[in-house]
């Protein structure tokens, strides 16, 4: 008797371009595929750094066309899904981003009952708090319009459960809760074990802020914030690559540091500055559960964060600084006392260890049987 073929869940990217749902899919699909799924991935486009990262698995790729740029990404996977869904039936589709929401209504009206069980994974906040109330209202509506498109919906922690099923309209029993898999636990270890070991004799405070330098992660605020209380021997590391990365030179230069800013630009990992940094500063607009609060957890660096998801709050309890988004008073006054402050540091790692693969594998596999039925 044959053995049953491994379940085949199909997994969407725009491209390989650097940020936290790129970084999650590609060690979610490694660490499926270990556990014996047939997990692939289907990329509008082979671009971007972590080309450089990729794991050693299978890739769907069509072929260059018009489209295929990052101003129509979405138009250019609209057009092309469907057709390699048709081609390799998998079991199950996963679309681990709001912004691939679109992608997958317009996926599931072009296949109609051929389109296999959906599950999306929402990365973002999803009641646009940082946007207008036209904007808000708008958003709710498109979401509960399409909502009845999903197999099941994946809170990325718990608080996030009950947004879902406000902002989307989705019924309760069709949402999961599986903390995001920030990284592995040999990461989070790798992390511990090297802040625990590196010196921190440096003259000033030494800030440290991560993520692409787009306008969501909101860098200039936290310039602003660090022009405000910054010493002269204080500095700020910004860690990522992006467009906003001449404007944020020229800010600092406008504020009067631009000799204590340094953008490195694309690194992974992040371990050393983790390491060497004396706080990191999470200044976004909105998040959805942010990998590299995780990872400062695991580092049990001291924390100040912006209050830019409704999950903040249960990762930084007990832990960690909260501010109000967008103000940069709030900001600089965390800022300027979270040196001082003592952290937690088995608190912090125990709440890092929720947020690793081997802490969620399972969940993950048994939500693809359970929307297959198997």
């Amino acid at each position: 008797m044959a053995e049953p073929r491994p379940l085949l869940v199909l997994s969407v990217l725009h491209s390989l371009e650097p940020g936290g749902v790129e970084r999650d899919l590609l060690r979610f699909t490694k660490a499926w595929r270990e556990a014996g799924l047939d997990a692939r991935i289907a990329l509008g486009r082979w671009e971007g750094r972590l080309q450089e990262e990729a794991p050693d698995v299978p890739y769907i790729i069509p072929p260059r066309g018009r489209l295929a740029r990052i101003e129509t990404e979405s138009l250019w996977m609209m057009l092309k899904l469907p057709g390699i869904v048709r081609r390799l039936k998998p079991d199950v589709l996963f679309f681990p981003s709001n912004g691939l929401m679109a992608v997958a209504a317009v996926t599931r009206l072009v296949l109609g009952k051929s389109c296999p069980p959906i599950v999306l994974r929402p990365s973002n906040s999803l009641d646009e708090r940082h946007s207008s109330p036209l904007r808000r209202r708008l958003s709710r509506f498109i979401m509960h319009s399409h909502s009845h498109i999903y197999a099941a919906v994946v809170a990325m922690a718990p608080p996030v459960r009950d947004e879902i099923e406000t902002e989307m309209g989705v019924p309760p029993e069709r949402i999961g809760i599986i903390h995001n898999a920030s990284m592995t636990a040999a990461v989070a270890q790798r992390l511990a074990s090297l802040r625990d070991a590196t010196p921190r004799n440096h003259p000033g405070r030494h800030f440290l802020g991560v993520g692409r330098l787009f306008p969501q992660k909101n860098f200039e605020l936290l310039l602003d914030a660090f022009a405000r209380i910054a010493q002269p021997d204080d500095r700020l590391t910004i860690v990522g690559e992006g467009p906003l990365r001449a404007a944020l030179e020229a800010k600092a230069q406008a504020l009067g540091v631009a000799t204590q800013l340094s953008l490195p630009g694309h690194h992974n990992p992040v371990d050393p500055w983790f390491a060497q940094a004396d706080a990191f500063i999470l200044s976004s607009d909105f998040e959805g559960v942010p990998a590299v609060v995780a990872e400062a957890l695991a580092a049990a660096i001291p924390i100040v964060a912006t209050d830019c998801t409704i999950a903040m709050p249960m990762m930084m309890e007990d832990v960690g600084t909260l501010v109000p988004i967008k103000d940069v008073s709030a900001l600089a006054a965390a800022m300027d006392r979270v040196c001082d402050q003592k952290p937690q540091i088995s608190a912090m790692r125990a709440r890092a260890s929720l947020f690793t693969m081997e802490a969620t594998l399972e969940k993950w596999i048994a939500l693809f049987r359970r929307v297959v039925g198997k």
